[in-house]
């Protein structure tokens, strides 16, 4: 296999983890991508252990699929893109992981997304999946926007409309606001014919849970459901309004990246809609670029 080839050839994994998934992708600049390997969850405002575990099974898969062996992760130069790190509390535990790659590069999943979305050129980048934010780097100069997590906000993301959608539904059920389709559909989702029956199994959910939701409330309006409609419509306008800031400081281009990004195209400002491009590269890649950048300048430095 071509991994056996690149037994000293410079390795690179990049990591991309947020709040659903966590996706790692083995790299060398002589052969190309050489595997790739997918874990659970990986945002630390949700859990430390839990995000360092999912790190480890998406390398440990990416491994696997490369056709590299287990210990060959000492020789990987892992560049980074964690959700939640932009808190410093958070950034800081994770440089103190005693990690087991050769060296570790660590930014935001914000940050590793445009520079994969944009290969690694000046542009902007929203990321509407589980959560929602955005950021931009234009001459060396980079500025996020939203990304405050689940219950500050993440306006227009997966768990913010899925929150949105059972709070609805729980008023309804309740018979305190108005009707709305996505209660039949939430009955036979949770298979329970009450209120309580919903907020019991969705107590102490995380955010990934209730994204899940999303799905269902763009079915709902789709089927011009009022309430759907204007979860839908309020979190189309939150985002149009997060694209227009980012482009006042006039990124060449500007990507939409998650799960939501093609769902909620067709409710954006429209002229919204037309200045979205498609990435050219995945936020994983993105982290590789991070990384190789980073161990080139040390090489530099070093020399």
């Amino acid at each position: 296999m071509m991994a056996k080839q690149v037994q000293q050839d410079q390795l690179y994994i990049g990591i991309d983890g947020g709040g659903t998934k966590c996706r790692a992708t083995i790299y060398s600049k002589q052969h190309g991508v050489l595997g790739t390997g997918l874990g659970g969850p990986a945002n630390p405002l949700h859990g430390l252990e839990r995000t360092l575990e999912s790190i480890m099974v998406s390398t440990q898969l990416a491994l696997q699929d490369a056709g590299l062996r287990v210990e060959q992760v000492h020789e990987l130069n892992a560049g980074m893109g964690l959700a939640g790190v932009n808190l410093p509390a958070l950034y800081d535990k994770i440089m103190q992981w005693d990690h087991p790659f050769q060296q570790m590069f660590l930014t935001t999943d914000l940050h590793t997304a445009c520079i994969g979305a944009h290969e690694g050129q000046d542009g902007a980048v929203i990321i509407t999946g589980t959560g929602s934010c955005g950021f931009s780097i234009v001459n060396g100069e980079s500025v996020n926007y939203g990304g405050h997590g689940f219950a500050q906000g993440d306006i227009g993301s997966g768990a913010w409309m899925g929150l949105e959608a059972v709070k609805a539904v729980l008023l309804d059920l309740d018979e305190l606001g108005p009707t709305t389709r996505l209660s039949g559909i939430f009955k036979s989702h949770f298979n329970t014919l009450t209120a309580m029956g919903i907020a019991e199994q969705m107590a102490g959910q995380p955010s990934s849970v209730y994204a899940k939701l999303a799905r269902l409330v763009f079915d709902a309006a789709e089927q011009q459901d009022e309430v759907a409609l204007s979860i839908v419509t309020q979190g189309a306008d939150y985002i149009s309004r997060l694209a227009k800031r980012l482009l006042e400081n006039n990124p060449p281009r500007l990507s939409m990246i998650g799960g939501l990004s093609e769902p909620l195209n067709k409710w954006l400002d429209p002229e919204i809609a037309k200045s979205v491009e498609l990435p050219k590269q995945p936020p994983e890649m993105g982290a590789i670029y991070f990384a190789i950048k980073n161990v080139e300048q040390d090489l530099i430095k070093a020399n």
